[in-house]
């Protein structure tokens, strides 16, 4: 199944509740997860907002798993850095691999980051699998965000979905040619797809501002603004 975040924010129980409350409520929430030095509640907030995101916003469970995917590799990446080359204090295991240990620092730093990280990532989670992004755009217009802000993000979301499916057709021409049959035809494959993929990356932004130049682009983009009821 094809992850389609702005198929999923368009097509959900929640998409026309008011986006101002989502808003509102996924900042609060970041901001008290972060605040608060508490596994327990990073846990409880983590299992809150993913029963609303399943149960009430009916969202599939496979789509948010796979919204939850990338962000995780990442952070687990990040967390075992933590864990193995960063902090002070006493030793809790050696590797005995070039003088790499865990210290009580350490571990502390990795596992209050994960657990942080974990928390929160479902709140933004409740945000961009419930709301579609002209309305978030919407809302930050209004609340007197920074026009060249806006603009930004709204080209980063287009852009990364553009890449993304990218990706996604590269890698599956690559399977047909079982380019990942093997350990290194798949180490071969995954090289020549970061290499493409940023030529691809420079082709996509040159063929980008042309769009945006044939249509009168003055150095501002129009932002959805929802009718008045």
């Amino acid at each position: 199944m094809k992850f389609d975040m702005d198929y999923i924010a368009h097509n959900n129980a929640l998409t026309e509740t008011n986006p101002y409350f989502k808003l509102f409520l996924t900042i609060i929430l970041l901001i008290v997860t972060l605040a608060f030095d508490n596994l327990y509640f990073d846990v409880t907030v983590f299992v809150i907002m993913s029963i609303v995101i399943l149960t009430i916003a009916k969202i599939n469970y496979k789509s948010y798993l796979k919204f939850l995917s990338i962000p995780m590799a990442f952070l687990v990446i990040t967390c075992v850095f933590l864990i193995f080359f960063f902090g002070k204090g006493d030793v809790i295991y050696e590797t005995g691999i070039l003088g790499i240990v865990v210290t009580t620092d350490s571990w502390h730093y990795g596992v209050y980051t994960f657990m942080r990280v974990l928390g929160c990532l479902p709140c933004l989670g409740f945000l961009a699998l419930t709301t579609p992004i002209a309305k978030i755009l919407n809302c930050l217009r209004t609340l007197k965000v920074p026009k060249i802000l806006i603009e930004i993000a709204l080209l980063m979301y287009n852009s990364i979905f553009i890449f993304l499916n990218e990706i996604d057709t590269m890698q599956k021409a690559q399977e047909t040619r079982l380019g990942y049959h093997s350990y290194w035809s798949s180490f071969s494959s995954l090289g020549a797809l970061v290499s493409i993929i940023f030529l691809r990356s420079l082709d996509k932004s040159e063929t980008l501002q042309y769009s945006l130049d044939s249509r009168g682009y003055s150095g501002e983009l129009p932002v959805y603004e929802p009718k008045k009821r």
